[in-house]
């Protein structure tokens, strides 16, 4: 397979990112160190380049039902200028993927996906396009930037008048930026440090990037690369998909209940409205190591007595609390907060503990 790259490509191997394959890109993993780079996030602010992913608009008079159908969230309660995080439930009881919907205004929305599943999500959405919504993937023509961290919201209001402050979390308007129009300004993030996502047209990405980066030298801005994404998601507990939720785990097994509204039908709906009344069998929870030791993808999970009671889905050591911690997929049983449970680290049962979410 041909590995992509992503419009600032040169500038990034410039600042001195090592480059690795990700999701069929070309991406930054790292800077610096994945230690630094997740302390700038948690403590300054921070630049991820995370134009790699897929943006797909949906329009017309049956966009909202078409999106309806194939999301678990109820994206009819969304309001001009919201987001709402959500899922594609597949007819299996897994995930097609997990996503973000954006409402612009009535009969227009942005729908923004994993870039590993850029074709594949394309295609399920297509699949069930029956009603004649116009859809348009503008993947290619998006570039965007994650910038977090406490001093995010004082280096981007520099760049805009838009009042930063009054947009609420999951919520975005679109303005001037930087001094190019209809840029869109998102209150998300997958770091759980607070900041801004920046959606640009390719065209104007580089004068963007450079733009953010002057705006916040007074506090140390560094560019972020994929190490770090990974351990900040994992302290909050953010699934990733391909490790924590996939074509076989159910959005009520990942703990994503929240997200899959029985107040519509949708995309096997009837199956998973079923699963919930009747409980689920294992579930998606955080937990940290009481034992020295790094969790990693895959490791089994074990109980008191040796027996396998489920693996770990992610895993590191956490560069905030100096411990092991991880997500992983255990029998209901051993789900609740407090419990005890073994991680099998190369023939080692380490002790370990089930905690609620976040994790830090």
């Amino acid at each position: 397979m041909e590995i992509k790259q992503i419009p600032l490509n040169d500038l990034h191997v410039k600042l001195g990112g090592k480059m690795v394959p990700f999701a069929g890109y070309n991406m930054p993993v790292r800077y610096s160190s994945d230690i630094e780079e997740h302390m700038a996030v948690r403590k300054g602010v921070g630049v991820f380049d995370v134009s790699h992913m897929g943006e797909f608009k949906i329009e017309g008079p049956q966009a909202l039902d078409l999106i309806q159908r194939v999301t678990s969230n109820d994206a009819s309660k969304l309001v001009d200028g919201q987001a709402q995080y959500s899922c594609l439930p597949n007819e299996n009881g897994g995930i097609v993927d997990d996503l973000i919907v954006y409402k612009i205004k009535d009969n227009d929305y942005l729908v923004v996906v994993n870039a590993s599943n850029i074709e594949k999500d394309w295609n399920w959405i297509s699949k069930f396009n029956t009603k004649g919504a116009a859809m348009k993937n503008i993947s290619d023509d998006i570039c965007l930037f994650a910038v977090q961290g406490p001093n995010a919201l004082a280096t981007l209001q520099k760049l805009t008048g838009t009042d930063l402050k009054n947009i609420k979390y999951y919520h975005f308007a679109i303005g001037e930026f930087a001094g190019v129009k209809d840029v869109v300004m998102s209150n998300t993030g997958y770091t759980g440090a607070g900041g801004f996502e920046i959606y640009v047209n390719k065209q104007y990405a580089e004068k963007i990037w450079n733009a953010i980066f002057e705006a916040g030298k007074e506090f140390n801005i560094k560019p972020i690369g994929l190490g770090a994404r990974d351990t900040l998601r994992l302290e909050m507990g953010f699934c990733l998909y391909g490790n924590d939720i996939d074509d076989t785990t159910s959005p009520l097994e990942a703990g994503l209940g929240w997200i899959t509204k029985f107040t519509k039908d949708f995309t096997n709906s009837a199956n998973l409205k079923n699963q919930k009344e009747n409980g689920v069998k294992k579930k998606l929870v955080g937990f940290k190591m009481i034992d020295k030791g790094i969790p990693r993808h895959d490791y089994q999970i074990k109980d008191a007595s040796g027996d396998v009671i489920g693996k770990v889905t992610s895993g590191t050591m956490s560069p905030m609390l100096s411990v092991g911690l991880g997500l992983g997929y255990v029998s209901t049983e051993n789900a609740t907060p407090g419990s005890e449970i073994f991680i099998d680290v190369r023939g080692k049962a380490l002790r370990a503990q089930v905690n609620k979410l976040p994790l830090v």
